[in-house]
């Protein structure tokens, strides 16, 4: 038996991350529109028991996969399900631009950023 990998775990890591929700694409329930790409690391499990969710910032088209560096964590305080910000490696975003890029769909719930120390 493996063990559980946390978003805390991947902070500062390469990763490759599979996207169910495409830049410009509807989310199948709210129906909001994606402004970057969203999707997942295959074989995590996060605290909502789905895997590991992650926004690609940086690209301005939509993607299937994407490796990047985890470079910060949105950890949602009202709700168990950390989101991770991935970048390309050695480009850097600020807290702002993250709380930008990201409120379509985190201005619904309460968080802070966690970043490598």
């Amino acid at each position: 038996m493996t063990d559980k990998i946390t978003s805390s775990d991947l902070l500062g890591k390469i990763v490759t991350v599979k996207m169910d929700r495409p830049l410009g694409s509807k989310h199948p329930k709210h129906g909001f529109v994606y402004t970057v790409n969203y999707g997942f690391i295959p074989n995590t499990v996060s605290g909502d028991g789905e895997e590991i969710d992650a926004y690609v910032i940086g690209p301005a088209v939509p993607l299937d996969t994407f490796t990047g560096r985890v470079c910060a964590i949105i950890h949602r305080t009202d709700d168990d399900d950390d989101k991770l910000i991935v970048v390309a490696d050695g480009q850097n975003v600020t807290d702002k631009e993250i709380e930008e890029k990201t409120k379509f769909q985190e201005q619904w719930f309460k968080h802070i950023i966690i970043r490598q120390k």
